[in-house]
């Protein structure tokens, strides 16, 4: 009897002891459901409804909760190429580009047919203005979306930029019947075309910029852009001057206006455009970028640092507010700041001369002889290869096109 009440006792405990083990499992259930819930998931939800949760978030511009959901599908499933691609397009929206190209090259890797991937990953680079880089995405997607505008008409613009004007001509002239009424589009296509050495084409398509433009803002705006280019500032200024009578709130209108001043080194004019173009455009990097660069040659150290910083925090991948960043600091004999200032234009732009020179010049500063000789010899080189390059106007760097990187309607 004794023998039964041990044994009896001994079971009530083991079953005391499963109870609450089993209340601790329920109160941990309860708590990952609400914690799916606060997320907008429903309970153990599996990755293909995690995915369309993602989806739905996405669309509705819910990033954290779009990002959640697509990390919550590759913890289920790795290979999910879809999710890294949806991922890519998240950070792509924050603007943060090396996660995006992270993510956007997993998911390419994952499914190298699907050309919307590749087209962000294009996207990902034209949209840091690195036209070089996003040229190949942007032929495989035309390659095998041949009737692609989006594709086609990015492909054309960064072989623009890169100045494969042939090319260029090539890509956009077949795109000629949709897009032959957007001002952009002719304007891009007959510098091209001249480039080319296709006088009737350029005729075309500037003959037709005319008539569509009329007397419109935005036309003079482009005509004062093509002054700019043929090194016609006075003529610029009046094409732009009636551009910002007729509008003066124009994107990129006070900016041009800004180049042409600051070319003819009419510096406080400048400035007083270049803030302008700002208080109308206050995320355009280039603004902050030109007034850190007239403040610079002004004298006035800390109003460009403030603009060069301001620059950086919009678009890390300038170059030339690195450099410019690092004269700053040279000015002031911040010889460690400046250093590592070029160290960054030079990452960015490993061909420039000017950059290697400046940094051959702190390093003597610091006492590091051996390697400012390298770098001044590096400097003669690209200056032999580059003779007929200025090298002093913006650091060596071409007039910036903010305006002609707008992605196709």
């Amino acid at each position: 009897m004794l023998e039964l009440q041990a044994v009896a006792g001994g079971h009530y405990s083991t079953v005391k002891s499963l109870s609450r083990l089993l209340a601790l499992v329920l109160i941990a259930l309860l708590s990952v459901m609400k914690a799916q819930l606060s997320l907008g998931q429903s309970p153990v939800a599996g990755p293909q409804q995690l995915f369309q949760q993602g989806e739905e978030a996405l669309k509705k511009n819910n990033l954290e909760v779009a990002e959640r959901s697509f990390r919550g599908v590759l913890a289920l499933d790795p290979q999910a190429a879809g999710a890294y691609a949806n991922l890519g397009v998240i950070y792509m929206r924050r603007k943060q580009w090396p996660q995006a190209l992270d993510m956007l090259h997993k998911a390419e890797h994952l499914a190298p047919r699907i050309p919307g991937i590749r087209l962000n990953l294009g996207l990902a680079y034209y949209r840091q203005n690195n036209f070089h880089a996003a040229t190949p995405p942007f032929e495989s997607v035309v390659h095998d979306v041949p009737d692609s505008y989006q594709a086609r008409y990015l492909l054309g613009l960064c072989y623009f930029f890169t100045e494969r004007y042939a090319d260029a001509v090539a890509m956009l002239e077949a795109l000629w019947p949709q897009a032959s009424s957007q001002l952009n589009y002719l304007y891009v296509l007959g510098i091209a075309a001249g480039k080319a050495a296709r006088p009737e084409l350029e005729q075309r398509a500037f003959a037709a910029l005319a008539e569509t433009g009329q007397d419109s803002p935005e036309l003079h705006l482009l005509l004062g852009k093509a002054h700019i280019n043929r090194q016609e500032y006075d003529e610029a200024i009046r094409e732009l001057d009636l551009a910002a009578k007729a509008n003066p709130k124009l994107p990129f209108v006070h900016f041009n206006l800004g180049i042409a001043y600051y070319r003819k080194q009419e510096l406080a004019r400048a400035r007083e455009e270049f803030q302008k173009d700002a208080a109308i455009e206050p995320d355009m990097a280039y603004n902050y970028d030109q007034l850190g660069l007239v403040n610079l040659q002004l004298g006035n150290n800390q109003e460009a640092e403030r603009n060069l910083r301001q620059a950086l925090r919009l678009d890390p991948s300038l170059s030339s507010s690195h450099y410019q960043l690092a004269q700053v600091y040279q000015r002031e004999g911040k010889y460690v700041q400046a250093l590592a200032e070029v160290d960054a234009a030079a990452k960015l732009d490993p061909g420039n001369s000017s950059v290697h020179y400046l940094r051959g010049q702190l390093l003597q500063h610091l006492g590091r002889t051996r390697e400012a000789r390298v770098e001044m010899e590096a400097t003669t080189r690209m200056m032999n290869q580059q003779r007929e390059q200025r090298q002093k106007e913006l650091y060596g760097a071409p007039t910036p096109n903010p305006e002609l990187t707008q992605e196709p309607h």
